[in-house]
């Protein structure tokens, strides 16, 4: 009864601190950030405070496993990550986050085969909802459900995002095998700091220019969205260590409201009943995913 108290708990944090860092990541990019500092300062300033974290942990005796995922979940973070915040510069919130609803069926495909969990007819059912739902979202833009949709910059990012946070899930999932859920915490945002700062140079940021940028008042933002998105991965990490990948990932997607209702608020995004009743459908992919897995 506990356990299942803290794993709603959990999700409950993580289900509104995601939706609330794409707020803060939304509004920094808006601002002329560079979505690639936005994304390597986050991972920085969390990887400080994962300093005091890490002191009492023996390194030396975690499992090359342990090593090997971080690598590639660190990789894949960064990216996907760098992705999202270059998807936030220009599209819409109530559109780019229930997009993300595919994450949980990606997940679940990855997770067939690194991780040996199979969905079941429920599951696929569960799936088949979340892709129906996304169509009425999607229908809200000027180019539909189309390869014209897919074709706009701001979607493709998300997609890209999407793909690689969904297998980074994965990823994060063994490192939580071979360690434990503080670990694989400390692991994911000191790689993260560490490939997100070589993703700077590989696109050639101005990183001296884009630091001259930063002003007094955009620091409270910046603290703002650490908070979410430490929030956002450490729930994140409990959640799985309780339940398979696939989904928890489903069960995430009720940040999908979250997100429409902050564009609508913040932004004064619009179609805002049409994405409503898309992101109800999808919503109800994922409990029946939950609920019958």
């Amino acid at each position: 009864m506990i356990q299942l108290l803290l794993t709603s708990i959990a999700v409950a944090l993580r289900v509104i601190s995601n939706p609330l860092g794409n707020v803060f990541q939304k509004q920094l990019t808006a601002k002329d950030h560079h979505p690639l500092l936005v994304n390597f300062i986050t991972y920085f300033l969390l990887a400080l405070f994962c300093v005091l974290l890490a002191i009492n942990v023996n390194w030396t005796e975690l499992p090359q496993d342990f090593w090997f995922y971080s690598i590639l979940g660190g990789i894949t973070g960064a990216l996907g990550n760098g992705f999202l915040v270059k998807a936030l510069l220009k599209g819409d919130l109530s559109v780019l986050g229930p997009i993300n609803s595919y994450k949980s069926v990606i997940g679940i495909v990855v997770g067939i085969f690194l991780l040996g969990e199979i969905p079941n007819v429920w599951g696929v059912l569960g799936m088949a909802l979340i892709i129906y739902g996304s169509y009425y979202v999607l229908g809200t833009t000027d180019e539909k459900f189309s390869w014209a949709l897919l074709k706009k910059p701001e979607i493709k990012y998300r997609v890209w995002a999407m793909i690689l946070s969904a297998t980074e899930a994965v990823f994060i999932k063994k490192i939580i095998l071979a360690s434990s859920t503080q670990i694989a915490f400390i692991s994911w945002c000191w790689l993260g700091a560490f490939f997100s700062f070589l993703i700077l140079f590989a696109f050639r940021v101005e990183v001296k220019n884009e630091f001259g940028k930063i002003i007094p008042k955009d620091i409270q933002k910046y603290i703002l969205l650490v908070i979410c998105i430490g929030t956002m991965q450490f729930t994140t990490n409990y959640v799985f260590d309780k339940m398979p990948v696939g989904y928890a990932l489903s069960l995430f997607q009720l940040s999908i409201i979250v997100s429409v209702v902050l564009g609508y608020r913040i932004f004064k995004e619009q179609n805002i009943k049409k994405k409503l009743i898309g992101s109800v459908i999808m919503i109800v992919g994922s409990v029946i995913i939950i609920m019958f897995k």
